[in-house]
């Protein structure tokens, strides 16, 4: 019995202190938390901060905030709309996408003309793009078909350079556009498109336009600057409206002059000041001024592979800009260039430079039948040295020198004939003229061209083949020697070294059989050609065609 009265007394006792234990634990585990809670509490404390205030010391503006005050009220935001129309080609390229070979904008397709060089290959096109707002997936195509049966809208630049509202920007900022909208920075911020505007003139050559609207109050307006004066380095500043965002000011450097970004035909008239200052789309058409405040340039394109600014912009000189709109707001709202009608290739080697005995000067590679310097006896081989006894220095030098005269005027052309000096009076003649005469003989040869009509009409030479590869392949035929890129003969993917036996099904198996078929050939017509590769002739007979443009 007290045995078990002891049991009992000893596990109430150890009940009794399992349970003081616990609860010293607990008390001391609490003491811990808040202690840690007071301390944390402590830590985030923020009494001794000071609050924050804005300083009201003022800042001096500089150039870059007292031009955009003083020229940002010139610069309008101009929006177009092309309406759908029923297109007459599915296959009609967009005039603004990339395009390894550009079109001619004087209508001379790939080749030289009124004093043209033939390099009109623009091998660099795949980078520069011509810009300005809704080329994108929002805004339709711009290949000038339906685009689905919408309104396709686009946006540009401009400034204002007559306080009557006439207005500078570029040409593709309103090509083809049905209607042409102007906002000035002081209209409402709303989405009314703006004033409407109509077009006074365009030249395509140099990618200008002139527009025009109604104001009743005379308008601000921009100073066009001396654009020779301006040097690599110089500070400048660009206003436009990058992706719809108007009065947008961005700054750089002038990085280079003189730059000629579409060789060939194409960008003849077109030697760019090169900018660093921020462009991307929208800006098209947007001045780039220096830091008096003057407009010395036209922003234009852009050097991208990312469709967005990447640090090369180009702009038009301001003085090749007022030569242009003096003349689209003339009677005749046209820009009228001379000519000679003479072909050459820029960028000759050294060594044709020392085989025909000069350093400066052009060779001339083909003369218009008929044009003014052939009516003044020029001949393909001779060197154009000088005019009105000025040396010529290349191509763009010519070509530069003779678009400046008036047609119609006379010019005394110094030249180099087998090792000879000589000298003949030219009289200047309209370039537009003699490009378009140029392309009625290329499109009509005379019986002596005829001879050449797949040189003439298809960009390609031929000669007869030889009886060793006649009995290789087994068909008489003519060799392709030599194809000039972007010909149809070349867009047509053939190459030198295949064999055409015959064209449209008509045998071609010498070189007047060949010349007898291509000669009847015309605008429009379909041609296939039957051809065969003599390196492989089990391959048999490859069939290659294309519509004559």
């Amino acid at each position: 019995m007290r045995s078990l009265f002891e049991r009992l007394r000893t596990r109430r006792l150890t009940s009794t202190f399992v349970l003081l234990g616990t609860l010293s634990i607990a008390v001391v585990g609490g003491s811990f938390a808040a202690h840690g809670v007071r301390g944390q509490e402590k830590q985030n404390e923020s009494t001794d901060a000071t609050p924050l205030k804005v300083a009201n010391s003022p800042v001096a503006p500089n150039e870059f905030v007292k031009i955009a005050k003083e020229v940002g009220p010139a610069v309008v935001n101009i929006n177009t709309q092309t309406l759908p129309k029923q297109s007459m080609n599915r296959n009609n390229r967009n005039p603004h996408a990339r395009n390894p070979h550009p079109q001619n904008p004087d209508g001379d397709n790939g080749g030289g003309g009124g004093d043209d060089d033939q390099d009109g290959q623009g091998n660099f096109q795949d980078f520069f793009n011509r810009f300005f707002g809704g080329q994108g997936p929002d805004q339709g195509g711009g290949d000038g078909e339906d685009g689905g049966g919408q309104v396709r809208e686009s946006l540009g630049s401009g400034f204002i350079v007559d306080a009557k509202g006439y207005i500078i920007t570029n040409n593709h900022v309103i090509d083809k556009a049905d209607k042409i909208y102007v906002k000035l920075s002081t209209d409402p911020d709303s989405q009314d498109l703006g004033r409407p505007a109509r077009v006074i003139g365009v030249d395509k050559a140099t990618d200008l336009a002139v527009i025009k609207i109604e104001a009743n109050t005379a308008l601000p307006t921009v100073k066009l600057g001396n654009s020779d004066s301006t040097q690599v380095g110089d500070w400048v500043e660009a206003i436009g409206s990058p992706f719809a965002l108007a009065q947008t000011v961005t700054a750089g450097i002038i990085s280079a002059k003189n730059r000629t970004i579409e060789p060939g035909a194409s960008g003849q008239f077109q030697h760019f000041i090169q900018t660093d200052a921020a462009i991307n789309p929208g800006n098209s058409g947007g001045p780039l001024l220096n830091m008096n405040g003057e407009v010395i340039g036209v922003n234009t394109a852009i050097y991208t592979q990312s469709a967005g600014y990447q640090g090369i912009g180009f702009a038009m000189p301001a003085n090749t800009v007022v030569e242009v709109y003096n003349d689209l707001i003339s009677p005749s709202h046209k820009v009228v260039r001379g000519s000679i009608g003479i072909q050459f290739r820029p960028g000759l080697s050294g060594a044709v430079n020392r085989v025909y005995g000069f350093k400066n000067g052009v060779l001339v590679n083909s003369v218009q039948s008929g044009g003014p310097a052939d009516k003044a006896g020029i001949k393909p081989g001779d060197i154009i040295t000088t005019i009105d006894g000025r040396q010529i220095k290349d191509g763009d030098d010519l070509v530069n020198e003779i678009a400046s005269r008036r047609p119609g005027s006379s010019i005394r052309l110094g030249f180099m004939r087998d090792g000879k000096p000589t000298d003949a009076t030219v009289t200047i003649g309209d370039r537009d003229k003699v490009f378009s005469d140029m392309a009625l003989q290329q499109a009509n040869p005379t019986p002596e061209e005829g001879s050449n009509a797949g040189e003439s009409k298809l960009g390609m030479v031929v000669r007869d083949a030889p009886q060793d590869m006649v009995a290789k392949i087994h068909h008489p035929g003519v060799v392709v020697q030599s194809v000039r890129a972007g010909s149809f003969a070349d867009l047509t993917s053939l190459e030198p070294g295949l064999v055409i036996i015959r064209v449209n099904r008509q045998p071609t198996g010498n070189r007047d059989q060949f010349n007898a078929v291509v000669s009847k050939l015309k605008t429009g017509d379909d041609v296939v050609f039957e051809v065969v590769d003599p390196r492989r002739p089990n391959d048999g007979i490859n069939y290659l065609g294309g519509t004559l443009q």
